[in-house]
């Protein structure tokens, strides 16, 4: 079986496990979409009156920031979860 047919078939089932996932999930993720957009505005608005920044501005950070906190907080909890492992290995040992 060639490379090009093995990724095929990976993509395939993984767009099949995302879609589904997708379609069973639908309110949940629907709502976190609007809470995101809601967000977004929310934070460029304190920007906007705290800093007096331009909308353009406000809304960059209000959309930049938090994708960052979000790449800190998985690096952290891979970090914290690597910690936690080695303190039960050694407890075991």
């Amino acid at each position: 079986m060639s490379l090009i047919i093995i990724l095929k078939d990976n993509i395939t089932m993984l767009g099949n496990n995302l879609l589904k996932n997708i379609r069973k999930n639908k309110g949940t993720l629907l709502r976190t979409v609007i809470y995101t957009i809601g967000h977004f505005f929310i934070a460029a608005a304190c920007v906007m009156y705290f800093t007096g920044a331009s909308f353009d501005a406000a809304i960059t950070d209000a959309i930049v920031e938090p994708l960052i906190n979000g790449v800190w907080y998985f690096l952290l909890d891979k970090f914290w979860a690597s910690k936690m492992a080695n303190k039960t290995e050694s407890v075991t040992i």
